[in-house]
């Protein structure tokens, strides 16, 4: 009997001590491809994110209220993101997740919004900012989802407009020729119709897309088809191998247009890899890594430890763009517990408080947001960089920054 009485207490206490932390704790799911097809670029952003959440875990969590996390390598399967968020939302509870591709991020639109999770992607796709459907080229509301930086299509439309621009500094006759090179898949499609309208209303002869597989390969017939159409401006889609096959292959048969990367694809790493290139070009949302006198930095630096207790391990934007996006859902967290709780509809609410939103700690390396309601365009300044390598030496120089307005028409696009 005594047994029977010992037996019950201990499963009433473990009901209670796991009542006590679903209560006093909130759990954030991290999806991350450091195997899979983005894997190449896509380990730095998971190591930055990680590495936040580790930090802010190991320093108060949200104003005291303890963080866990879970961080799954899903290796870019639409189906295998689409289980581990049903995981978290069922076993634990999740409030808020920090994601990564388009492909699996558009396909759980529906999802985290009849849950009401907020869902802070690592795709920039258009699609993902249009909160309550009122353009009529969204496909889905998207409610719940947001993103650290300008969107796919936004970053095309600035380097578009500065290429219409270094057009005519260079004295080009004639309109200049614009082609989308990518994969035909979420990722790289997301900023392909809106990028090309944009390219036609400045002047561009926009050609047929050039399909190029996000796996690398030889893509000399695809360079070839860029050269027959006359291409001076070529937008790379994809990322990682890829873009390294492809830069490759066409500088092997003389084909050598100023590309326009996506920032994914534009980066010290991929410069390096590819070895020999000049006009490359390429949007950046952060500071980088080495330079010096960004007050935030110091904070990115502290976190770094997190995986490298030297602080000396070289970190690319993309890993502090991971950090910006953790912070920014952090600081949201913390308006929800001072306004009802960390629930996901609070959290949303709180991604709304503030107007040019920097997180505390973050001055000078995460860019000014603002998201509304009725807008999840967060940030719609885009910073231009060019890029060079030579025997796999690297030179990045900023060239502008470009604010683009808030067209209704490129919401949700």
């Amino acid at each position: 009997m005594k047994k029977l009485i010992a037996a019950t207490a201990m499963m009433a206490t473990g009901l209670s001590v796991g009542a006590a932390k679903a209560e006093d704790s909130v759990f954030v799911g991290h999806l991350m491809d450091i195997t899979g097809a983005t894997g190449f670029i896509g380990k730095f952003y998971a190591d930055g994110v990680r590495d936040a959440l580790s930090y802010i875990k190991e320093n108060g969590g949200i104003d005291g209220t303890p963080l866990e996390f879970e961080s799954v390598d899903y290796a870019y399967k639409v189906p295998q993101a689409i289980a581990n968020y049903k995981k978290w939302r069922s076993r634990n509870n999740m409030v808020a997740m920090q994601g990564w591709g388009t492909g699996d991020t558009e396909a759980l639109i529906s999802f985290v919004a009849k849950d009401e999770v907020p869902v802070y992607s690592a795709s920039y796709s258009g699609h993902l900012t249009d909160p309550t459907g009122k353009n009529p080229k969204t496909a889905k509301p998207a409610p719940y989802n947001f993103f650290y930086g300008a969107s796919y299509s936004d970053a095309c439309r600035a380097m578009v407009q500065w290429a219409a621009e270094d057009w005519k500094k260079k004295g080009g006759e004639g309109k200049p020729v614009f082609s989308h090179i990518g994969d035909n898949h979420p990722y790289p499609n997301a900023p392909k119709e809106a990028c090309a309208e944009y390219a036609t209303e400045l002047g561009f002869d926009v050609t047929s897309p050039v399909v190029v597989s996000m796996k690398p390969g030889d893509f000399k017939a695809q360079c070839l088809t860029l050269k027959e159409a006359g291409t001076d401006y070529g937008y790379l889609g994809n990322l990682g191998p890829s873009v390294v096959s492809l830069v490759k292959s066409c500088g092997t048969v003389g084909v050598d247009p100023t590309w326009l990367a996506n920032i994914w694809a534009g980066d010290y790493e991929t410069l390096k890899t590819i070895g020999d290139v000049d006009n490359y070009v390429f949007p950046v949302m952060t500071s980088f890594w080495t330079d010096e006198g960004v007050p935030g930095m110091d904070l990115v630096r502290e976190i770094s430890k997190e995986s490298d207790k030297t602080g000396k391990e070289f970190r690319t934007h993309h890993y502090i763009r991971g950090i910006c996006s953790v912070y920014y859902m952090k600081e949201a967290m913390e308006w929800a517990k001072e306004n009802g709780g960390i629930t996901g509809p609070n959290i949303k609410q709180g991604m709304y408080a503030l107007t040019d939103w920097v997180p505390k700690g973050l001055e000078g390396v995460c860019m000014p947001a603002t998201w509304t309601a009725e807008d999840h365009r967060g940030i719609n300044t885009v910073n231009i960089y060019s890029g060079e390598a030579h025997g796999g030496d690297v030179k990045v120089t900023k060239l502008e920054t470009v604010t683009l307005p808030r067209r209704d028409d490129w919401l949700g696009y």
